[in-house]
């Protein structure tokens, strides 16, 4: 136990080195684009391939983990993120845009899948350190990790934006690529033993998952992340820098403040929903998408009154951020109550790849949406995802089966 607790501290240790370049690049490739005049489709182009090889890499990387265990699959992720940042850093503003824009987009499509295998390397490893009955111990350890994680990917989308002002664009992506490479060395001397491998062969078709509880929370989270990505990948950063004329650094710190802020909710949504002995479940998550729904509703209607424009923005997806955090908190438990342990990687691994479906169909619509009816276009849309999440959820069941129960996911 005390070996699988030190290799856990690790592991996550990794990925809160993974997540802050990750935050970073994000900001550096957004703001630096849009500085260039690229348009707002142009910009979200940008990230395509990020979020297309995201949905393959969940989607076969927990095979691949379940035959190789999950630490093959967190250093490989960390090196590509290297070598992605180290390419990237050779990029010329001189390029036709064409050019750049193929170039920016492989290289996003190498950080995609770096960062799936990463997250799906971590989140998973969760399962194997918890006991399976302790089903309020296993949503605390969740909670933590997926709020730490968020926090961490807000402060760099600060420090993309700092480092962007300071350093510029190249100089920014090789001093990252450094740090990084440095917290895989140390990854590969420290963690020791195998995690997450199982003693049989796993039949490639078991990357579909056959468990109704999860396909339908899968698809709920699709729309979930949808919505947020609807308004928050483009429409918000541009909205923010061209209407309310602020500067790189201080998108940079509000967008930081407002990922970190989400992520502490996240830790802390065992104590914000008072989960103490029972663990959340699906009519929870139909409560918490509901109230999502009608906060997204009012902050639209607000905003296309003109009520204001920046405050209503500021505040309004601050109370947004709040809703949505408890929502992806329950989700993330749910996922693990959803499986059996020795098929988390497959299963986390699906799940995730229908939140980066999500999240690549918001990064599209969000590009055209802010080109075509402004962030008001995006909130609309976003409300709309927002509606088919709850519909969705209305088919999930109102008690869990048992953490590790083995019908929440039957063999192939």
């Amino acid at each position: 136990m005390r070996q699988d607790v030190r290799n856990y501290a690790l592991v996550t240790a990794a990925y809160w080195g993974f997540t802050l370049t990750d935050g970073a690049l994000r900001m550096l490739v957004l703001l630096y684009f849009f500085t260039l005049g690229y348009s707002p489709f142009e910009i979200a182009q940008l990230f395509f391939l990020y979020e297309f090889f995201g949905i393959v890499t969940n989607l076969v990387g927990g095979w691949v983990a379940s035959r190789v265990g999950l630490k093959a699959t967190l250093f490989s992720g960390l090196a590509l993120q290297v070598v992605a940042l180290s390419l990237l850093a050779v990029f010329d503003a001189d390029w036709p845009t064409w050019a750049g824009v193929s170039y920016v987009m492989g290289m996003q499509a190498l950080s995609g899948i770096a960062k799936d295998l990463t997250k799906m390397s971590s989140k998973s490893a969760v399962k194997w350190l918890v006991p399976d009955a302790a089903q309020g111990v296993l949503f605390t350890w969740v909670a933590v990790l997926t709020g730490s994680k968020n926090a961490l990917k807000g402060l760099g989308f600060f420090v993309g934006g700092v480092l962007l002002a300071g350093f510029g664009f190249g100089p920014a992506l090789v001093m990252m690529a450094v740090g990084l490479a440095a917290v895989l060395v140390a990854a590969l001397v420290l963690i020791s033993g195998p995690i997450g491998t199982t003693t049989r062969g796993v039949k490639f078709t078991r990357i579909f998952s056959k468990s109704r509880d999860l396909n339908v929370l899968s698809l709920a989270r699709l729309f979930l992340f949808c919505a947020r990505d609807t308004w928050f990948v483009v429409g918000l950063p541009l909205f923010l820098a061209a209407t309310l004329g602020w500067e790189h650094s201080e998108i940079g710190a509000y967008l930081a403040l407002w990922v970190i802020a989400y992520g502490g909710v996240q830790a802390l949504a065992p104590k914000i929903l008072r989960i103490r002995e029972h663990a959340p479940n699906g009519a929870m998550s139909r409560r918490w998408i509901l109230l999502l729904l009608a906060v997204t509703v009012v902050i639209t209607a607000a905003l296309q009154a003109e009520l204001q424009p920046g405050l209503v923005v500021i505040v309004g997806l601050g109370v947004f951020g709040v809703v949505f955090a408890l929502n992806s908190a329950v989700h993330s438990y749910l996922v693990l109550a959803y499986t059996r342990a020795e098929h988390v990687a497959l299963n986390v691994g699906f799940y995730y790849m229908a939140n980066a479906v999500g999240r690549l169909l918001g990064t599209v619509v969000s590009g055209l949406a802010y080109q075509w009816g402004g962030l008001v276009a995006c909130l609309a849309l976003s409300a709309g995802f927002v509606g088919l999440s709850w519909v969705l959820s209305l088919a999930l069941p109102r008690n869990n089966p048992g953490v590790g129960d083995q019908t929440a996911c039957p063999q192939a």
